[in-house]
């Protein structure tokens, strides 16, 4: 082909003269921010970036090139200017030597020693503080042991990585009862709150993993635990909430049928997932689809008013009647909506958006639920987005469930989830629950709980040696 019939590149990227249409989604309005320093700007800082009573400071002394050459009696330090840098050190781990000396008495002639020091686990070389970082970074930091054993290594520490998941295994044996304790709190919770998460635990076939599920279950407490089961039948929920869930109990879901059926207690379902509906359903129809996202929009901004009201300390007795009094309009305006677009869109093919509207439609009374009910939450956001833990660590567990099974994973992931919720440091919580569990009393191991933990031994915890 001749080149100059050819359309130059310009030619090619540029602009249409055809409009296309565009559809536009309501984006919230964002207040700009005056930009904050990152604390390593200026000449002297008078707040640290730090806690200066858990973090190791090096200091250095700069020289001074105003004084060189000069005698100590020859200038005057009037004051100090301090800057800090945050540095990386190779090395993050520390090897303990006890010197234990051995002592006869020069009168008995008895020879006497110290004992060993204790450990967590008997018989191992591993010290408590170990045990509880091995913990953190797999599955606060998503470390895999591998890599942990990699680290090591690195680091000049001989140890194999069967040890790293035999102290994995132990350690989290070691606080079953804990998680167990922690579940019987949630229960007793009279609204809760249940969802799953997909996993893939245990092998199908030769290069297949087994689909299995976490069904996280967050009490009226802030406590959270991911019992595991290989299904998504009905009857987990009974074995997450147990035969007899108590009078008055309710239960709030994303709507899946299994959650609801024949349970006993009383469904309420989430709006966060209802208003997901339409967000899906904006490209086929968007117009109708934005009128429910604004209607939506407005009930939750009734239910950020009344959230400031509960936080005042208002009575019940006050919160209900806000609720009744502003919430139920935007929830009977909506739904009589709801019920005009299904009569006009009734002889017309199924679209995403009818799809959408008989979606709430048939869930109506498990929406309308918390109009009534005042411990009631508007939707699930507190349980679905809150404990990221197991969705964001989900990739590193895939084809390693031969070194910690499933239950083992939700038992350690569910303290450490309760402990982000309660503003534990989860290092500090299991250093010192670990040194307790083994003498702890059995009948007081709910103390043990973070919930618990925080208002009974967060303020003097266990250390481990060499920690203050």
């Amino acid at each position: 082909m001749d080149s100059t019939q050819q359309l130059a590149l310009g030619d090619v990227l540029a602009p249409s003269s055809q409009t296309v249409p565009t559809l536009e989604r309501p984006l919230a309005a964002r207040i700009r921010r005056d930009p904050r320093k990152d604390g390593a700007v200026g000449e002297a800082e008078s707040v640290p970036f730090f806690d200066e009573a858990r973090v190791p400071v090096e200091t250095i002394e700069l020289p001074n090139p105003g004084i060189a050459g000069l005698a100590p009696h020859e200038y005057e330090v009037i004051s100090q200017k301090v800057t800090y840098r945050l540095a990386q050190r190779p090395g993050s781990y520390a090897v303990l030597k006890y010197l234990r000396s051995v002592v006869k008495r020069r009168d008995t002639q008895a020879i006497s020693c110290a004992p060993a020091p204790a450990s967590v686990i008997e018989g191992s070389r591993a010290d408590v503080s170990f045990v509880a970082g091995l913990l953190v970074d797999k599955f606060l930091y998503h470390l895999p042991l591998y890599r942990q054993h990699q680290r090591l290594q690195d680091m000049g520490f001989q140890v194999s990585r069967p040890w790293l998941t035999q102290l994995s295994q132990q350690s989290i044996r070691l606080l079953k009862p804990v998680y167990e304790a922690q579940f019987d709190s949630i229960r007793a919770s009279r609204v809760k709150a249940m969802d799953e998460t997909l996993i893939k635990a245990g092998r199908k076939e030769r290069g297949k993993m087994k689909l299995a599920y976490f069904w996280p279950v967050y009490g009226e407490h802030n406590e959270v635990c991911f019992p595991y089961y290989p299904s998504r039948e009905a009857q987990r929920v009974y074995q997450s909430l147990g035969a007899d869930p108590g009078p008055g109990s309710v239960i709030l879901t994303d709507g899946y049928a299994s959650h609801a059926k024949k349970v006993g207690i009383a469904h309420a379902l989430c709006w966060s997932h209802s208003r997901r509906e339409f967000v899906e359903a904006q490209m086929s129809e968007p117009d109708g689809s934005l009128k429910a996202l604004r209607r939506i929009s407005a009930l939750y901004a009734i239910y950020a008013i009344e959230e400031d009201i509960r936080n005042r300390g208002l009575t019940r007795e006050a919160k209900q009647l806000h609720r009744l009094a502003h919430s139920r309009r935007h929830v009977e305006d909506f739904f009589a909506w709801v019920d005009r677009c299904r009569e006009a869109h009734g002889l017309r093919p199924t679209t995403p958006f009818t799809q959408a509207l008989n979606y709430v439609c048939e869930r109506r009374l498990g929406l309308e639920l918390f109009l009534t009910d005042l411990d009631v939450p508007l939707d699930t956001n507190h349980l679905t987005h809150g404990p990221r833990s197991v969705p964001m660590g989900r990739k590193n567990w895939n084809f390693c469930w031969t070194e910690l099974g499933a239950e083992q994973v939700g038992i350690v992931q569910s303290l450490i989830v309760t402990c982000r919720l309660h503003g534990i440091d989860v290092y500090t919580y299991l250093v010192d629950v670990l040194q307790r569990v083994t003498h702890h009393p059995a009948a007081k191991v709910a103390d043990l709980t973070p919930r618990m933990w925080k208002s009974i031994f967060a303020s003097r915890p266990l250390r481990a040696s060499g920690q203050q």
